[in-house]
């Protein structure tokens, strides 16, 4: 894998640019097999594993988009109101019998059948009428408020491609065909667990130097709302034997697997030598803050489980997790296409002090002044402080190349809510 990391221009271990790193990860990894049968009502945050392909027209017939009359266009006046004779009326489900012959017109509601005869629907409000007679003003277009058999979905053709990801709008549609079961890939086997002999598990006392583990329950919940099947192994010593035996069993039963901490210089040097016994794995030292360290490969050979090495500190797991891990795991569950989530436009309302050479991930939050998108800082943006990632919205994305930025410049924000 290093050799072929190594082919692609710009890849340099040392000061890896995070495009280029996320790119790298996407490049080498191929969706997990494994397909099942499911109810739709079980669907909701699965993946498609083949596509969907319409049994039917959507809509299956002309039907009219509001309640309103249905009429022939070529009986309207272009200069004057046009009287019209009403001689029946159409419900959704109880098509109109009658047919809309010249200078008539049918009553009808909206998704009803549009009566033979009929081109044309004129809204409710837009005429005078009365129990027998409907006037008609000038100005309607013909074919205007009908929705067309099939304009939304052909029989015959995919309406949904593999490797979309279902949410509440394709259950809906995938209902509308009459399709009471999916096609979707299996669930993704996640497991984590954290490293250092300064970490304790919540309920356990901390001795002078321990810090309560906040690691695994972000990662619980960053992994839980991707709807995999998530294994907490716990927290791993700093021991290269029990790190090895807790390693090689993880791979044993999950697709992948995240650590957190035990990858920056000093503290990797036996995970280093670890990672090399059971599997090929690069250390790269990323250009970006926070979240230097960080570490990839696979554990056990070409069909092993991916390695997603996150630093240690709090704020570096998340922010280093939604950048690199979270990408490539959606990828590797059969998600396709996979990208990074959009970045938008916001004005700074104070100043931000950056050096260029790296990209740097700040804390923020997005709201709305005078009539324009503003984005702050949550203020102290150590990658130790968790309480800034609780209290943010939104992450400021600073380029490389970008330097100090004054208030009222427009900086990129990557919206926090629906990852988090």
């Amino acid at each position: 894998m290093a050799q072929q990391f190594g082919e692609r221009a710009g890849y340099a271990p040392n000061e890896l640019p995070v495009d280029l790193a996320r790119q790298l990860i996407l490049d080498a990894i191929t969706p997990i097999c494994g397909i099942e049968r499911i109810p739709l009502r079980d669907a909701l945050g699965r993946i498609l594993a083949q596509p969907v392909v319409s049994p039917i027209d959507v809509p299956a017939y002309d039907n009219s988009a509001m309640d309103g009359y249905a009429v022939r266009h070529a009986d309207l006046a272009t200069d004057r109101d046009t009287p019209l004779r009403i001689v029946g009326t159409a419900f959704a489900g109880r098509p109109a019998t009658a047919t809309v012959g010249p200078g008539e017109a049918v009553r009808i509601m909206t998704g009803a059948p549009v009566p033979a005869g009929a081109d044309t629907i004129v809204m409710q409000e837009a005429v005078r009428a009365t129990p027998d007679q409907v006037s008609v003003p000038p100005g309607q277009r013909a074919g205007q408020n009908l929705r067309r058999a099939g304009e939304d979905l052909r029989a015959g053709l995919p309406a949904l491609a593999a490797g979309r990801l279902i949410r509440p709008a394709e259950l809906g549609l995938v209902a509308s065909l009459g399709i009471g079961e999916l096609a979707v890939r299996r669930r993704l086997r996640v497991a984590f667990f954290s490293t250092g002999d300064e970490i304790v598990s919540i309920g356990q006392p901390t001795a002078p130097g321990q810090i309560y583990d906040s690691n695994r329950y972000t990662l619980f919940g960053m992994l839980q709302r991707l709807g995999f099947d998530v294994i907490d192994i716990g927290v791993v010593r700093d021991d290269p034997d029990t790190l090895e035996t807790t390693v090689r069993e993880a791979a044993g039963i999950a697709d992948a697997i995240l650590t957190s901490g035990g990858v920056s210089v000093g503290e990797a040097d036996f995970t280093r030598d670890v990672m090399a016994r059971l599997g090929d794995v690069l250390f790269w030292k990323l250009a970006m803050k926070p979240g230097r360290p960080f570490a990839f490969g696979r554990i056990g050979g070409h069909d092993g489980a991916w390695l997603f090495g996150l630093p240690g500190n709090p704020v570096a797991t998340m922010i280093a997790f939604y950048q690199f891990a979270r990408p490539a795991l959606l990828r590797l569950a059969g998600v396709d296409p996979v990208a990074p989530p959009p970045l938008l436009d916001a004005r700074s309302s104070g100043a931000i002090r950056k050096a260029p050479g790296r990209t740097e991930f700040l804390r923020g939050v997005l709201f709305e002044a005078d009539g324009h998108w503003q984005v702050r800082s949550t203020g102290a943006q150590g990658s130790g402080i968790l309480s800034s990632m609780a209290d943010a919205n939104c992450l400021i994305v600073l380029s490389p190349e970008r330097g100090n930025v004054q208030p009222g410049d427009s900086v990129p924000v990557q919206i926090l809510d629906g990852l988090i």
